[in-house]
């Protein structure tokens, strides 16, 4: 955290004028920025179980819907043209 103080007389407003310029010009917004949505990278066979484990759900819910079980897909978007 920052450790800026408000000065006396100073208007909020102005307080946070200087306290948003003195975090740009350290890159603390920056550098939040960048890693607020950051997803670290999963490993080879991490990413080979899961698109196995996805295929074959999708396989399975293909099989069902084939044979009665399950109702066909509907338009997500219900779109009429």
């Amino acid at each position: 955290m920052s450790e800026i103080k408000r000065k006396k007389g100073e208007s909020f407003e102005a307080f946070i004028r200087r306290v948003k310029r003195r975090w740009m010009e350290s890159g603390k917004l920056l550098q939040a920025r960048k890693i607020q949505f950051f997803v670290p990278a999963k490993s080879k066979n991490l990413q080979k179980n899961q698109a196995v484990v996805r295929s074959q759900k999708i396989s399975k819910i293909n099989y069902l819907r084939k044979i009665g079980k399950l109702p066909p897909e509907e338009d997500k978007f219900k779109r009429k043209f």
